[in-house]
Parts: C-alpha cells; sequence; structure tokens
C-alpha cells in the first residue's frame, strides 16, 4: 500500500460511510453508560472490501470524528496512509479482526465494560433467559466465554468459538465483559445497550428471589416472531 492510501471510488464511499457510523456509534456507548474513560469500541466491517473501521485507542469519546478513526485490514493492520493512521488502534483490534475473518455475515463488533454486564463476567455466569426481552433478542441466554488476555486474537477466537451455532449476538468474557456482533455496527451496538438491560434486570430480579424460567418453546415462539415478523426489515426491528 503507498503512503497516500487510495481505493476505487466505490469502495472509498463506502469507507467513508462506515467512518462517520462508526464515529457516531460511540456516543451512543456513552449515552446509555456502557463505557468509562476511552474504554470499549465500535468498529464497522467495510461491504464489499476486507476492510473495517474502528476507533484509536486512548483518545477521548469527545474528541472522535470520522476522520481520525482508524481504517483496518482484516488482520487487524492500520491502512497505511489512511486518514488516522499516524494513532495506534484499538488495543481489541486484533479481537475484532478475528470475528471479522471467521464470521463473514457479520458488519458490527462492539465491546464494553457496562457494570452489569462486567459483573455476571466476574462471576463466570450467563445471564439466564428469564424475561422476554432476552429471549426476543438473544434467543436464550447470554452465554460466557473463556478468560483470554487482551492484545492478540486470543479474545477473537474466544467469541467465535463462544457465538458460533448461538442465537446469541452478546457473550460475556470471563473476567472481561461484554462484545456483541451485529449485521451492522449499529445493530451491534443495539445488542450491546439490550446486553446491559437484561444483565441489570435479571440481577435485580435474582437479588429480590428466586428467578422462573421460560419454558424453551416459548422462548423459540419468541424469538422467532421478533427475528421473522416484527418489523419490516433488520433496520426496522432493531
Amino acid at each position: 500500500m503507498s503512503a497516500a492510501a487510495t481505493f476505487a471510488p466505490e469502495v472509498q464511499e463506502a469507507i467513508d460511510a462506515v467512518r462517520a457510523d462508526v464515529a457516531r456509534l460511540h456516543a451512543e456507548l456513552v449515552r446509555y453508560n456502557l463505557v468509562i474513560w476511552t474504554g470499549g469500541n465500535v468498529s464497522g466491517r467495510v461491504p464489499g472490501a476486507d476492510l473495517f473501521v474502528i476507533k484509536p485507542s486512548g483518545v477521548s469519546y469527545d474528541d472522535l470524528a470520522p476522520e481520525n478513526m482508524i481504517l483496518c485490514d482484516l488482520d487487524g493492520n492500520a491502512i497505511p496512509g489512511a486518514p488516522g493512521s499516524e494513532r495506534s488502534p484499538s488495543s481489541d483490534t486484533a479481537a475484532h479482526a478475528y470475528v471479522y475473518r471467521h464470521m463473514p455475515e457479520v458488519g458490527g463488533v462492539v465491546h464494553t465494560h457496562s457494570t452489569f454486564a462486567v459483573a455476571w463476567a466476574a462471576r463466570g455466569e450467563e445471564i439466564p433467559c428469564v424475561i422476554t426481552g432476552m429471549a426476543d433478542e438473544f434467543g436464550g441466554p447470554i452465554p460466557v466465554g473463556p478468560f483470554a488476555i487482551i492484545g492478540d486474537d486470543s479474545i477473537g477466537r474466544g467469541i467465535v468459538e463462544t457465538l458460533s451455532g448461538h442465537r446469541s449476538r452478546a457473550v460475556l468474557m470471563q473476567n472481561h465483559g461484554p462484545f456483541t456482533i451485529g449485521v451492522s455496527a449499529k445493530d451491534a451496538v443495539k445488542a450491546a445497550v439490550m446486553c446491559e438491560d437484561a444483565a441489570r434486570t435479571v440481577h435485580y430480579a435474582r437479588e429480590a428471589g428466586p428467578l422462573v424460567p421460560i419454558p424453551q418453546d416459548r422462548i423459540d415462539a419468541l424469538y422467532n416472531r421478533y427475528q421473522n415478523v416484527y418489523g419490516q426489515s433488520t433496520d426496522d426491528r432493531r
């Protein structure tokens, strides 16, 4: 890649759109109290190219903008000469890249440090599906992934191993916190918001008394209705 990264016009248009989308969506993590300081991240796959966009490391959420988002290949390497490439990408970039390489249906990945989801992760305990909103959104419990160290693709491997073949779009990485996936970055952010809502509600319910499970056939019916009947499209539904 040359010092000034160049792409076909249609690819550049897609890159610009994902840059703007990913930069804007980080504000949603702040809005819903899912992150503290500079922790957490959103990334989005660039349609039609083996590329994704992710936030830079250690930059205040107030200072995030499309031009300082970092464009990466699917190995997690920043594209030289692209806007933002002078910065270091998020410390979770290798995990996001692993997910994109191994789950081609995924268009967005989110990591947060949301309080209640992290508390379940600290116990290494899945969130049981005891409210209809969880059945709708996740189709069952939110599972726990293995303990993994930040910095290489270990977290990504844990995400893929846990969520492959699983209805849930959220995983609680043990002793770390939630990662969510979606068909787009916006969809993954919505999953992160709903994951924390479920984590908080089920925590309070269990503190008050025994949880009442939802029968599996009812979970299946709720999930099918929400995913395939409610709304006219993925974006309408989510």
